[in-house]
Order: C-alpha cells, then sequence, then structure tokens
C-alpha cells in the first residue's frame, strides 16, 4: 500500500492512496490552517470506525442476516500533553435489521472485528484502551 500527501498551502494538504480518491487535511486557524479539512487525528479515528464497520457489515452479510443499516459512533479521549495521542477509543455499533436480525450475530460479528479481522483497532488496540458495543434496532 502507498499513499502520498502533497501540501497545498498552510497546514493544507490533499492525499491520495492507492484507491485514488483524495482526502483533504487541514487545521485549524489557530494551528495556521483554515478549516478547510480533516484533522489528522480525525482521520485515523474515521478510518478505524471505518474498518471496523466494513467487517461487521461483512460479517453479518455472509451470515445472512437481515440488516439495512449499519452506524459506528467513535469516542476518543486524548493526552492532554504533547504528543496528544489516543488514550482510549469507545466504538458503539448501531445496527438496524428487519424482523429475525439475531443478537448473537451481531454480537459474534462485532467480537471477531475487534479479536481478529479490523486492522486498525487491532493496531492501535496495542497502545490505546479500545471498547466496544452495540445497540440493534428492528425497523419494518
Amino acid at each position: 500500500m502507498k499513499a502520498r500527501l502533497k501540501w497545498v498551502e498552510g497546514v493544507q494538504f490533499v492525499g491520495h492512496a492507492d484507491s485514488g480518491h483524495p482526502v483533504v487535511l487541514d487545521g485549524p486557524p489557530e494551528g495556521g490552517g483554515r478549516n478547510l479539512g480533516l484533522r489528522p487525528m480525525e482521520l485515523i479515528l474515521l478510518g478505524t470506525g471505518g474498518c471496523t464497520a466494513y467487517d461487521v457489515v461483512h460479517i453479518l452479510t455472509r451470515a445472512r442476516q437481515p440488516i439495512v443499516d449499519c452506524e459506528v459512533e467513535l469516542e476518543a479521549e486524548r493526552a492532554e500533553t504533547t504528543p496528544k495521542v489516543f488514550t482510549r477509543i469507545h466504538i458503539h455499533f448501531i445496527v438496524s435489521g428487519r424482523e429475525g436480525l439475531s443478537e448473537r450475530q451481531v454480537a459474534r460479528a462485532v467480537q471477531l472485528s475487534a479479536e481478529k479481522y479490523c486492522s486498525a483497532s487491532l493496531m492501535l488496540g496495542k497502545v490505546v484502551e479500545i471498547t466496544h458495543d452495540y445497540e440493534i434496532r428492528i425497523v419494518d
């Protein structure tokens, strides 16, 4: 995997990875930015959420569970002093599905992602406390 960042101005960069999709990174005005993009740490948090959400949806779909939506809410705490690394991340899944969606299967999917499949959270979990929970919403 390769990625490249190109400086635009101030502290703004445009990044591209192998997929070819651009992402804009920037900082707040007090840090020399114009607030025109994600902060790098926000991108790490979103990437972790995306990685684990991908796993959970994939596992539930393969298990033929009647899911119709999956949202992931992430909340992170950071160190108060530089470097302001993540010290704790909580990942909350909201899995919506039709009647017959199995709580056991949702719990299993979240656990498999956390313990086996999600490269991002497994990597971060070596230095950050990561917790997970979920809720299930049955829709018509």
